[in-house]
């Protein structure tokens, strides 16, 4: 599966620069012009990187990626800027950002802070059993390197059993996992988001431990 890189960059030739020298190098790459569209496209993709100008229509750079962390989204974030104000440059870092380019840089260079931010991330918060992959930095599960549809409650369900392969997960676990102690759940309640997320993965990977709970077949 290819490493898939979000660029936001309102300078369409400068942009189109940044893919083609991505491209090259093996990456697929989403150029976005301004910060309403790169904020679509990461509820509409998962993405491994983030390169963000500051400087964009509809919602800046610094803007965009506050939204990302607050929504607890941590994929690892390059600023591309001319901007060199050191208050610019710490809010950047407060905000969130591993990392800041300043223009006009050589590609080499980006290359280089690109590889070496996406080796640190590699593999952090991520699970796998086989062809099914639990990846807490982008808040998805993959099935044999596809992203599975799921709701929250389903994914919250999905990663309990994936961080308990091959264990018991209790019914008594799903529900403090999936609801408030207050809320009076029935076990019909716990089988309809089993079936589910059987129909997702395959009937036999979620074995029925009778009166118990569940267990992942690890």
């Amino acid at each position: 599966m290819l490493t898939k890189i979000l660029l936001l960059e309102d300078d369409l030739l400068f942009g189109e620069s940044i893919v083609d020298v991505l491209e090259e190098e093996g990456f697929e790459v989403v150029l976005c012009r301004n910060g309403q569209i790169a904020l679509d496209e990461t509820y509409k993709n998962h993405f491994d990187l983030y390169l963000l100008d500051i400087n964009v229509p509809l919602i800046d750079g610094l803007s965009l990626l506050k939204e990302l962390r607050r929504a607890n989204d941590r994929t690892p974030t390059i600023y591309l800027s001319s901007h060199q104000e050191i208050e610019t440059l710490s809010q950047a870092f407060e905000i969130g950002a591993d990392d800041y380019l300043k223009k006009p840089f050589n590609t080499d260079e980006l290359l280089v802070r690109l590889h070496a931010l996406l080796r640190r991330s590699k593999g952090k918060g991520r699970h796998c059993v086989g062809e099914l992959c639990l990846d807490e930095l982008h808040k998805c599960v993959l099935m044999e390197g596809k992203e599975l549809s799921l709701s929250l409650k389903e994914y919250q369900l999905m990663a309990l059993f994936i961080r308990n392969a091959g264990e018991i997960v209790t019914k008594e676990m799903i529900m403090d996992t999936l609801w408030n102690p207050s809320e009076m759940i029935s076990d019909g309640a716990i089988r309809v988001y089993i079936n589910r997320l059987k129909q997702e993965i395959g009937a036999d990977l979620i074995v029925n431990i009778r009166g118990v709970g569940y267990r992942l077949v690890s």
